[in-house]
């Protein structure tokens, strides 16, 4: 019979420090798309360094186009903005949106050398074939609401106006688990109806929107869409928490 221990001496692929440690790997992704890079506990910072080796040769040697880590959208965004040249944030203060606890699990040098890297290699070429750095989580319940407003008082101060009152029943002093309390045991009214609805909205009016400031790039409509899909799914997720059939960990969410 073979045994746990069995297995891993026979399949483990022996790391040697040398620069074609990885190439099995690389032969055995071939020509996907999309490539999946875990870690067996965060913060490790030998982890983080090999996924930033592994992911540099996706990208150099596989045309890989972007990635997504498992960090909030407004906050990942900015990296984003950072490795592809806008703005004027330096390698450090692009990082300065990572707040939430726990702040080290992005903000930290490994992560901040591929994102010099990142900036390094996105130099020189068009727009469509840099590389993005981006978020996939949904716990920025308040950031996402803030730039969703952000967006409209740039382009639509009057659905901005709108957009701040209906976001108004999220405050709870700026604590979203104490906001998923009170909704869920009615002590304060939902969100849920508001946030829907600035969403659609959103989405409705995406093509006015687009026609009629030229400065705003397709890009940034489709990052407030994004944040305004953020809040409807953490609006979800905090209540969820309080549900009699929550699992740690989990939660449904919006296409």
């Amino acid at each position: 019979m073979t045994t746990p221990q069995d297995y891993v001496r026979d399949n483990a692929i022996p790391l040697a420090g040398r620069s074609d440690d990885y190439d099995r790997l690389l032969e055995q992704v071939g020509d996907r798309s999309l490539v999946l890079l875990g870690e067996a506990s965060h913060g490790t910072a030998e982890f983080y360094r090999m996924r930033a080796e592994i992911t540099r040769r996706l990208i150099r040697e596989k045309g890989l186009e972007a990635v997504a880590v498992e960090a909030d959208w407004p906050d990942a965004l900015r990296l984003n903005r950072y490795a592809r040249g806008d703005g004027s944030d330096t390698l450090k203060t692009a990082f300065d949106d990572f707040q939430r606890f726990p702040q080290w699990m992005w903000r930290n040098t490994e992560v901040r050398d591929f994102l010099g890297w990142l900036e390094e290699h996105n130099v020189g070429r068009d727009l469509a074939e840099q590389v993005g750095f981006y978020g996939l989580d949904i716990y920025s319940l308040h950031r996402s609401a803030e730039a969703v407003i952000e967006y409209l008082e740039g382009i639509d101060p009057e659905q901005a106006h709108i957009a701040r009152q209906k976001y108004g029943c999220l405050d709870h002093g700026g604590d979203p688990v104490r906001y998923g309390h009170d909704a869920t045991y009615g002590l304060s009214r939902t969100c849920e109806d508001a946030a829907v609805r600035l969403l659609a909205d959103l989405l409705d009016k995406s093509s006015r929107y687009l026609g009629e400031d030229g400065r705003r790039s397709a890009d940034e409509q489709f990052f407030a869409e994004q944040n305004a899909r953020v809040v409807v799914n953490a609006e979800h997720y905090y209540r969820a928490m309080f549900g009699s059939r929550w699992i740690p960990g989990t939660c449904a969410t919006s296409t």
